[in-house]
């Protein structure tokens, strides 16, 4: 036979295939934009949805551009919180419907929960192992034979089952799984300490924002009260120019300082409504929910802090919940060091095991042969057991034990570094909010001061200008004062308690109320 010798048609086909076998890899390209240049026009079905596919094709294609098609499965938004619409909810309430509706809260939860699981898993390890095997299977077969007797088949069927039932049990591994139960339950300690960090921060982020919503409001008030002060201002110069003793001049200047804070309040306004959004947003609720807010009640700050700077960092540095954490998260990297140790030493463990077996055979000869029978069934059963106590030690892994030993000592350092710095952050952070609420709590007084001296100048020049005897300059230069230091002590009211909030998440205790319920900073 003469061998098959390549041809030219042979190789033209077999250089065919391997084309087609490597274009199958780079084929899905054209799911891909067509040029860096050029829109993606995607794949969409009946319901406007991207579906994987080429570009432009499908049962709607996109409109093109760099606009994407309307997902019908995403037109549905996330409904407006169920608010007492009669009820204006306090700094506390706020605080309460942001801990039980913030998503980041039930983030947090689930994640402490699985910590938890995890924990669970690992203490499953000091428990045995019972599983139960159920097997059944059947076989046929059948042929034919010529022999010198004569034409024969034959066929035989057999089926069977067989049942195990298997125990393992470790019964000492020289602490390895100790180590790994220590480790699990040291990550779920972290995961507690951050579900408890997330709700300090949320009440921290719902507290800035209603301060500073207050101080917007207070803002738009001002901003109120000089539009008034200016129309009283412009109301005294048309008066003036009409009794013959103003000027052209100076009913401009007045309606120009009208104009102005009339712009003013305007902005005010509309930095209310965006402070508004900020603390609604903060909530974690739906921004398009309108809940009312209770005004801030009247409240004296604190003089000062009566703890100097090192009691509040010894307190800050117990009680931190990052600093809590990074020690949990060292104090699981130590236990994963001792698992990954005992890795090296022996293991003991039982095992036993159960097993009954049932079979039939059936074997038909035809014809028969000799004494042979037709037919031949046979049937049985088995029962077996044992029990194995036994030990197991490593010789040999290729390394791999040590490497993993090596990783757990470099997470451990790793760990213990982080802790020092998370130390060395806290520290610098409360700091810098002790020095915050000090500064801020100094601006009050002075803008306080401010204030009164501001209302006594602008009350005494706009007098004497609607008397005759002051300029407009100085009457519009008295209310601008006023207007700045009305401002100036509202935002640093705003900023005193925004520090001491800070202040508070700074050393821990930003979770902690009053009897009443009230913010305890």
């Amino acid at each position: 036979m003469r061998a098959l010798e390549p041809t030219p048609r042979l190789i033209a086909l077999a250089f065919a295939a391997l084309a087609g076998l490597a274009g199958c890899a780079t084929s899905s390209l054209d799911l891909a934009p067509p040029a860096p240049d050029r829109p993606w026009n995607p794949q969409t079905n009946a319901a406007g949805d991207i579906v994987p596919g080429p570009p432009g094709k499908g049962a709607s294609a996109g409109q093109g551009g760099y606009v994407l098609p309307n997902s019908a499965g995403l037109t549905s938004i996330e409904p407006a919180a169920a608010l007492d619409a009669n009820h204006a909810y306090t700094l506390p309430e706020l605080i309460d419907l942001a801990e039980s509706t913030n998503p980041l809260t039930r983030i947090a939860w689930n994640d402490a929960r699985n910590a938890a699981l995890a924990a669970g898993i690992a203490k499953t390890a000091y428990l045995p192992q019972l599983t139960a095997t159920a097997m059944g299977g059947y076989q046929a077969s059948s042929g034919s034979a010529s022999t010198l007797l004569g034409n024969t088949s034959s066929s035989a069927d057999i089926h069977g089952t067989v049942s195990v039932l298997a125990l393992q049990w470790l019964l000492f591994d020289f602490g390895g799984r100790r180590a790994r139960v220590d480790a699990a339950t040291q990550l779920s300690v972290a995961a507690n300490v951050a579900f408890t960090s997330v709700h300090q921060h949320v009440i921290h982020d719902v507290s800035i924002a209603y301060y500073a919503y207050e101080a917007a409001g207070a803002r738009s008030r001002t901003a109120q009260q000089a539009l008034d002060n200016a129309d009283g201002i412009l109301a005294a110069a048309r008066a003036r120019y009409k009794q013959g003793v103003g000027t052209v001049v100076e009913v401009a200047q007045a309606t120009q300082n009208r104009a102005q804070a009339n712009l003013a309040k305007v902005q005010a306004d509309g930095a209310l409504s965006d402070s508004y959004l900020s603390l609604v947003s903060a909530l974690g609720i739906s921004p398009l929910s309108k809940p009312a807010i209770a005004p801030l009640p009247a409240r004296a700050l604190a003089p000062g802090l009566h703890q100097s700077v090192d009691e509040i960092v010894a307190d800050a540095i117990a009680r931190r919940p990052d600093v809590q954490g990074a020690y949990a998260l060292e104090q699981a990297n130590q236990a994963k060091i001792r698992a990954a140790e005992a890795a090296f030493m022996p293991k003991v463990f039982v095992a036993a095991t159960a097993a009954y077996g049932t079979g039939s055979t059936a074997i038909t000869a035809i014809p028969a042969v000799g004494d042979q029978a037709a037919t031949v069934n046979l049937s049985g059963s088995r029962r077996s057991g044992s029990v194995f106590v036994g030990v197991t030690i490593p010789l040999y892994d290729g390394g791999l034990r040590s490497a993993v030993l090596m990783q757990a000592r470099n997470d451990a350092d790793s760990a213990a570094a982080q802790l020092t710095r998370t130390k060395q952050e806290a520290v610098r952070q409360v700091v810098v909010e002790q020095n915050a609420l000090s500064t801020s709590l100094a601006s009050n007084d002075a803008a306080k001061e401010l204030v009164g001296a501001a209302q006594t100048t602008y009350d005494a020049a706009f007098t004497a200008y609607r008397h005759g005897v002051g300029s407009i300059t100085d009457a519009l230069l008295a209310q601008n004062q006023l207007i700045a230091a009305q401002n100036a002590y509202a935002d640093s009211y705003s900023a005193a308690l925004s520090a001491a909030a800070s202040l508070a998440l700074a050393t821990g205790e930003i979770g902690k109320t009053t009897p009443a319920g009230a913010p305890d900073w």
